[in-house]
């Protein structure tokens, strides 16, 4: 066999999946991280219970990807959620479906797949190279910051596979921007996705309630209504319900200076019943004891309605029933993407071919979160890492025998 030196870039899920299929076919594949360790925003996402894949209906899995969800779906094809779960099961990493669809290890953390999957690869030859910062192009290959100094590396090909612009303290720091920039590959600026939200609390309600859980609630956005739960944090919101809406509350902030997410805070009652109970209260009664009462609302809900309904809708039953039902709560802006559990943007996939090929760069491919799409939180991000990964392998693959 012509065996082909191809040099992966970027040590998470998206160049370890490249890697696991081109080693395995007898190529010279080397994995350069710039970080200590491979996969470090894997590792921390994992250590809450890592959100491998997600189990609900297929065909609207694939959906879940935002406007890229298209151009995406033959990768996802190649490797589905069933696949995955098949995939972590031959590394020792059995999984479960949550209540949620959301499916997990059973052993609730990322670290035994990860260093499973590390020795596979070395296994199959793969070389693992950390601390190998990449550093931009030579004229006949890739510019390394390592320990022992400066280094080009020559190969066949390449996979970019550096992350996007979030939590740039475990490696995605976007930094290769210019550089391919520099080459003609057109780059959207990274904005953050599953990301917090700055709302304007009072000082009061902010140190009181900072760190406060609020179940059982749908929110309503430009995205849609999704029931689910957020924490109030002392700058606004986040939690899975807000990254749900994170797209439509983001993208309206540029273009009509505000964003609204509609919280109904008591799902299960209609809003007559709600006005009827609260009109039976007595109107001398304090506004909590009311609420609790007349709609088995307290605590932080309580104080939601406190801090954001105005003062003649707290006092009028009708009125109280519909900010229950539809309380506005104004988001500001985003928390930077720094804090952000993905991020949007990137290279655009009019620069990148079928095969995940930059088409201003021949021989060289992308893969994972450098490029321009989006997913909510609940394993579809690790989902499109793993497949995009592994297809731009099989890109690479046909282009080295083409």
């Amino acid at each position: 066999m012509n065996q082909k030196r191809i040099a992966i870039i970027g040590g998470g899920p998206a160049g370890l999946a490249a890697a696991e299929l081109l080693s395995r076919s007898g190529h010279a594949v080397t994995v350069y991280d710039a970080m200590p360790t491979f996969a470090r925003k894997f590792l921390l996402a994992g250590k809450s219970g890592l959100n491998i894949t997600h189990s609900e209906d297929y065909a609207r899995f694939t959906t879940r990807f935002g406007a890229a969800s298209a151009r995406l779906r033959p990768a996802l094809d190649a490797f589905t959620p069933d696949d995955i779960r098949n995939w972590a099961s031959e590394l020792g990493t059995e999984t479960f479906i949550g209540s949620s669809g959301r499916v997990f290890p059973k052993v609730m953390k990322a670290s035994p797949l990860l260093r499973a999957w590390l020795r596979r690869l070395e296994a199959q030859g793969a070389m693992l190279r950390t601390r190998h910062r990449w550093t931009g192009f030579a004229e006949d290959g890739y510019v390394f910051e390592t320990p022992e100094g400066r280094g080009i590396v020559h190969c066949d090909a390449a996979l970019l596979a550096l992350g996007g612009a979030s939590w740039p303290r475990l490696g995605s720091d976007a930094t290769w921007v210019p550089w391919l920039a520099g080459r003609g590959v057109e780059i959207d600026t990274f904005q953050p996705a599953n990301c917090g939200f700055v709302v304007g609390w009072s000082r009061n309600f902010s140190e009181r309630f900072a760190g406060e859980p609020v179940k059982s609630v749908t929110a309503t956005s430009e995205a849609g209504t999704f029931p689910g739960e957020f924490v109030i944090t002392g700058s606004g919101i986040e939690g899975s319900l807000v990254y749900t809406h994170t797209a439509a509350l983001r993208d309206r902030l540029p273009n009509h200076g505000s964003a609204v997410l509609t919280l109904d805070l008591a799902p299960g009652r209609a809003i007559e019943r709600l006005s009827r109970d609260l009109a039976r209260q007595d109107a001398k009664s304090s506004f909590s004891n009311r609420l609790r009462k007349g709609a088995g609302l307290d605590g932080v809900k309580t104080a939601l309605l406190r801090e954001l309904a105005p003062e003649r809708d707290r006092t009028d039953p009708e009125r109280l029933a519909r900010m229950i039902k539809a309380l506005p709560v104004p988001v500001i802006e985003t928390r930077p993407i720094a804090e952000a559990i993905s991020s949007a943007g990137g290279i655009r996939w009019s620069g990148v071919d079928e095969s995940y090929m930059l088409k201003a760069l021949p021989g060289t491919f992308v893969a994972g979160e450098m490029l321009d799409w989006e997913a909510p939180t609940g394993g579809y991000l690790l989902t499109a890492c793993l497949a995009t990964g592994r297809a731009a392998a099989r890109g690479i693959e046909a282009w080295l025998q083409r």
